[in-house]
């Protein structure tokens, strides 16, 4: 092989053995993450240079077997099977359970392929007074062995030295190699493993992470304290997004609000000036706000997955969920879809029973997802101040674990409902690996946070942008001659010149075809207390949850000729254009905060539901459950606030 080649390398591994954090050390910030084709399981991809070459790495799911037992292990089988001769397979293992690591290994190596063993964790090793032969672990494997620790990028160098030296070698020694099995049926597999291990591993010393983890899980999985801690864990989640993101989103908000400014009076007047302040600064102000809470939501998530924690909770929330319909392994779904209900969906292929795993593809999104938190924190603001405390907790951090909680009742209890009426003889099973405990990755939760905020802002960002267009278009336009006639009507007027521009800006709106199309909707949504700008956000928000803010900006931009306020001012100082009183009163604001909770708005969420489920059935029910909950909750609120 050429050094001017591109070398192709994959990486495999059991669940739990620091996989991922190799990959983050080998490939940094040059990643993305895709779908294998044909199916919705994760493709990490990355790159980097080594020697002038460079490196294409992809991290294939996490996997205990190549004799597939689900999706992941599919995808990872006929990925394997199919790789070019050159391809390098690195199999990362836990150093501290070697052993059961082992049994993947030689699987991989039954195929054929050109396999380097990475034994991460050895700092845990070291620390229980045990240690390994690496030159006789190489040899009696025949392959290179390295070891590292990854969460400190120790031995990271090493690994990339291995692979560009394996490049050099003979492909015919290596076929030579890996042709001849020493391992030809499972059992015999087995013997050789015990065999290997208890000749390269001394044992000398206890293992004291696993005494650890052991008093620890004595607490946190309590049949009490357990739920207890976790609730705790949730409040101060809550608490933290709030009061620690406040400062960062005024900057970004104030600073929106001098760059429509600047803009507004650098350009000429006209057509371009109004797009760009109006359309396109206005939707993306709208939601780049938002960045700091996304970003302490995700870091909390990625740590509490990092530290083993997330395991505890399945296997404590298994207690509860098997009455609803689930199992222990609906949680993780149900907790990623904190973050976002696409991960979370695909995420319930580990779900071996057929109706455990339909069940939390459908209760899924009902979890409030980061893409509600924007449209949280505006509403919630325009009836409760951030000042406002209930004893020492934020008011605002309060309301919003409450709407959390709510999304999670209301998931079990659909759950229950479709355990009665969904019909399955299929066993339920629910097995399940602790990890240790252990400090989380820091350079790998800022990974995770870059990761998921670029996403965030890019592909919210494009559907924002591209929407927020279309609605200036409509917003800015009317049919026939009818601004003209707004025009001539305050021709002559009482009115002072503000007042005049306003009320000219504020008719044009309800004149232009986004006001056609609100008014024709706005009988349908007015029992709960929406007028037509909310209707037709409503509408937006199918593109994406988030988009709603976005839209309100854009509405409310283009609606007055005031480019000093802010989206949130400009939502409090709006009146209903019947009565002239407030129009986000606490029974619209509740109303709209509990139709978000329950509505089923992601056009990507009700594809990927179609992919997993391979029917139209399920997400068309999808929507019709949730949305009818929706409405009817909301009906609910508003009356009884009113």
């Amino acid at each position: 092989m050429s050094k001017s080649d591109t070398q192709n390398i994959v990486l495999i591994g059991n669940p739990n053995t620091g996989k991922s954090s190799l990959f983050n050390a080998l490939t940094g910030l040059n990643q993305k993450i895709g779908n294998f084709p044909g199916v919705t399981v994760d493709k990490k991809t990355g790159s980097y240079t080594f020697e002038k070459k460079a490196i294409n790495v992809v991290d294939l799911p996490g996997t205990y077997s190549l004799n597939p037992n689900s999706q992941d292990e599919r995808v990872a089988k006929d990925y394997l099977e199919n790789t070019s001769k050159d391809d390098i397979i690195i199999v990362v293992a836990d150093a501290t359970n070697l052993k059961r690591n082992l049994l993947l290994f030689s699987e991989v190596v039954e195929l054929g392929k050109q396999v380097i063993l990475v034994l991460n964790m050895m700092d845990l090793l070291q620390k229980n007074k045990q240690e390994i032969d690496i030159k006789k672990l190489s040899k009696k494997l025949d392959c290179p062995v390295i070891p590292v620790n990854a969460r400190l990028d120790k031995g990271i160098e090493n690994v990339k030295k291995a692979i560009s030296s394996y490049q050099q070698k003979e492909k015919k020694e290596i076929n030579a190699q890996t042709s001849s099995n020493r391992i030809d049926e499972a059992m015999k597999r087995i013997n050789d493993i015990d065999r290997i291990t208890e000749d390269c591993i001394t044992k000398e010393g206890e293992n004291k992470s696993y005494l650890f983890t052991k008093k620890v899980d004595n607490i946190v999985t309590h049949k009490v304290y357990g739920y207890l801690i976790f609730l705790a864990l949730l409040f101060f989640i809550f608490q933290a997004i709030f009061s620690w993101a406040s400062y960062p989103m005024d900057l970004i908000d104030n600073g929106f609000v001098l760059l429509c400014d600047f803009v507004s009076k650098a350009l000429p007047e006209g057509v371009l000036n109004d797009l760009i302040v109006n359309g396109i600064l206005a939707g993306l102000g709208g939601i780049v706000i938002f960045v700091p809470q996304i970003a302490i939501l995700f870091a909390f998530i990625t740590i509490l997955e990092d530290t083993g924690y997330m395991s505890r909770v399945s296997f404590l929330m298994d207690r509860i969920l098997r009455q609803f319909g689930l199992n222990g392994k609906s949680i993780i779904p149900i907790i990623s879809s904190t973050a976002c209900a696409i991960p979370a969906i695909m995420g319930a292929r580990t779900i071996s029973n057929y109706k455990e795993r339909l069940i939390t593809i459908m209760v899924a999104p009902l979890i409030s997802c980061s893409a509600r938190i924007p449209v949280y924190t505006i509403l919630i603001a325009l009836i409760v101040s951030e000042d406002e405390t209930y004893g020492i907790f934020n008011l605002q951090g309060l309301l919003v674990m409450g709407l959390y909680l709510l999304g999670f009742v209301a998931a079990i209890l659909s759950a229950w409902i479709m355990k009665l009426i969904i019909k399955s003889k299929e066993k339920s099973t629910f097995t399940l690996e602790m990890p240790i405990y252990r400090a989380p990755r820091w350079k790998n939760v800022g990974y995770e946070i870059f990761s998921k905020v670029k996403i965030f802002l890019f592909d919210a960002g494009k559907i924002i942008i591209a929407i927020s267009i279309i609605l200036w278009v409509l917003c800015s336009y009317a049919p026939g001659n009818r601004f003209e006639e707004i025009n001539k009507k305050y021709a002559s007027t009482t009115y002072s010149e503000s007042e005049t521009e306003a009320l000219i800006a504020a008719d044009k709106l309800e004149a232009s075809y986004a006001g056609i199309i609100g008014k024709t909707m706005e009988p349908a949504i007015k029992p709960l207390g929406f007028d037509w700008k909310i209707g037709i956000s409503l509408v937006t928000s199918f593109a994406a949850r988030e988009v709603f803010v976005g839209t309100m900006a854009t509405l409310y931009s283009v609606g007055d000729a005031d480019n000093t306020k802010s989206i949130k001012e400009k939502m409090m100082s709006a009146k209903n254009r019947e009565t002239g009183e407030k129009l986000y009163t606490t029974a619209t604001t509740l109303s709209l905060l509990i139709f978000y909770v329950f509505a089923m708005q992601c056009m990507a969420t009700l594809a990927v539901v179609y992919r997993e489920t391979n029917s139209i059935k399920w997400p068309i029910i999808q929507v019709v459950y949730m949305g009818a909950l929706a409405y009817l909750s909301s009906l609910l609120v508003y009356t009884i606030f009113s």
